[in-house]
């Protein structure tokens, strides 16, 4: 007699593979690669949906190649996006501030572009008590329109104010994916597998939705890390340019296909674009 295992340890929620394929920093000088433009950012999402992303989240730039918040500019992107690739990747705006915008800036243009995805850095968006009121009727306006909100939270101290604001109805109801930036303010921001546990940790309860990204060569293992402990994943040129034996990474496509073998190695299937709108209309 041949034992098997019970089918229902063999079941995974289907993992999604986010990427984030420019940032707000980087240039052709760091890779020649990394898309800067609308139409490389359409060609980038073609490659990466058949590698296994199903979700790609987009910084704009300006004439000069600065990182721009701007909802034309926004929308540009996300038509030659889905001129590309249809309805297969949720296309996520990114309202970063980096340097050059406030909090009321980033919402207005969050409002204006009424895009399908959004990420908000809890820092940014309620930097401060001050800003509580602003930010409960902006969630409470995001909630309404069913944008699809990631918060990114830097530290682990980060994750106990995420959770208080949400126990107070600061960040309104349903699901905010939250996601973990492994390594942010290490030397030379290189993550280990190793961050993720403070972060865990915590969280206690871990939300259904949560996932990770990470800096340097070792972020597929930290990816790999995260999948294994039910989470979700973010690679791309944005924090990661490196393969893992430290060689410079072929294109975004790769750090998403280096993601998906490692979900295969652990028998998790791949979400799709409409598998990840229906966790969060769940």
């Amino acid at each position: 007699m041949t034992a098997t295992a019970p089918a229902e340890a063999l079941l995974w929620p289907p993992l999604v593979i986010a990427n984030a394929p420019n940032g707000a920093t980087r240039t052709k000088a760091d890779h020649p690669a990394l898309p800067m433009t609308a139409a490389e950012l359409a060609r980038n999402a073609a490659e990466i949906v058949e590698a296994g992303a199903a979700l790609i989240h987009i910084h704009v730039r300006d004439a000069e190649g600065r990182h721009l918040l701007d909802a034309d500019a926004y929308r540009e992107a996300t038509a030659a996006i889905r001129r590309e690739v249809g309805d297969r990747l949720v296309v996520q705006a990114t309202s970063e501030a980096a340097g050059r915008y406030k909090a009321p800036e980033q919402i207005a243009v969050v409002r204006a572009l009424r895009p399908e995805a959004v990420s908000l850095a809890l820092r940014e968006i309620i930097p401060d008590e001050a800003h509580e009121a602003a930010a409960a009727d902006f969630f409470a306006w995001l909630r309404r329109e069913r944008i699809m909100v990631q918060i990114i939270l830097y530290s682990p101290e980060e994750v106990h104010r995420y959770s208080a604001l949400k126990g107070r109805g600061v960040l309104g109801d349903g699901e905010d994916f939250p996601l973990f930036v492994l390594g942010r303010y290490t030397s030379g921001q290189v993550s280990t597998p190793a961050d993720l546990v403070p972060f865990l940790a915590a969280a206690g309860t871990p939300p259904r939705l949560w996932a990770m990204c990470a800096f340097g060569p070792k972020e597929n293992a930290c990816a790999l890390t995260a999948s294994g402990l039910g989470g979700h994943v973010r690679v791309g040129f944005e924090n990661n340019l490196f393969a893992p034996d430290g060689t410079l990474a072929d294109a975004n496509a790769a750090q998403v296909r280096r993601a998906a073998e490692g979900a295969r190695l652990l028998n998790r299937p791949l979400a799709t674009a409409d598998g990840v709108r229906g966790l969060y209309a769940a």
